[in-house]
């Protein structure tokens, strides 16, 4: 371990994606969704197939752009109470730095650290960056857990673009009879492949992510397609 890069080493962990791969994966997923969705119920109450592809195109900008918009607010949000909080945590070291000192030597103790040793640690760290230890180990924060708005918001909407697109060609180039059987069957196809690479950059198994997404996929979908069909409004 002595000639091991501790810098290469941290990022080949899994957890060092968990950020961007969350919102790529969702954005996908509810793109791939959404978009197969919205063109089953409109393919179960229409014979034309401009009328789907309208939709679907529809669907597609909006649910992208209402993606990207609520991923950046919701990230957002959430950096504003993470630099609210390490704001506090300046102050509170400014004001009392004894007590800070204190809490963080609690915090090592509970962790398992001698009292001796956990006071000797919060000692060097503080003298070391005072306010890195305790926004790490006090607030919880770190790199990883840190989002970044433009960052989750691009990769969100992008990410439901290309999702969505998938089903979307189905309703340009495939026969319109029986489309909402052609959407379901590829949208599934779609949804296993999304779950099995998500899988993969996740290091989780790839059975299992599998199984979920097209299983509530299938109950999405199928709910979409029976109120088309109870609603029986056809579109022309």
């Amino acid at each position: 371990m002595s000639n091991v890069n501790i810098d290469n080493y941290l990022d080949s962990h899994y957890i060092h994606r968990s950020n961007w791969l969350r919102a790529a994966v969702l954005g996908a997923n509810d793109g791939i969704l959404s978009i197969s969705s919205i063109a089953i119920g409109v393919a179960a109450a229409s014979d034309t197939r401009e009328a789907i592809v309208l939709a679907t195109l529809a669907g597609l900008v909006a649910g992208a752009l209402s993606m990207a918009a609520g991923e950046y607010v919701s990230v957002s949000s959430q950096t504003d109470v993470e630099k609210s909080d390490i704001e506090r945590e300046k102050r509170e070291l400014e004001e009392m730095p004894e007590e800070e000192l204190q809490i963080l030597a609690q915090i090592y103790e509970k962790r398992g650290l001698k009292k001796e040793t956990a006071m000797q640690v919060a000692l060097e760290l503080t003298e070391y960056d005072a306010l890195g230890a305790h926004v790490r180990d006090e607030l919880g924060l770190n790199e990883i857990s840190q989002a970044n708005p433009l960052q989750a918001a691009l990769a969100s909407g992008a990410s439901f673009v290309f999702g969505g697109a998938l089903p979307f060609l189905v309703t340009l180039f495939f026969p319109i009879k029986n489309m909402e059987y052609y959407l379901y069957g590829l949208a599934i196809l779609f949804l296993a492949n999304l779950g099995a690479v998500a899988a993969k950059a996740g290091g989780a198994g790839i059975m299992k992510a599998v199984v979920r997404i097209t299983f509530w996929g299938t109950i999405a979908m199928g709910l979409t397609a029976l109120v088309g069909h109870l609603f029986g409004v056809k579109i022309q």
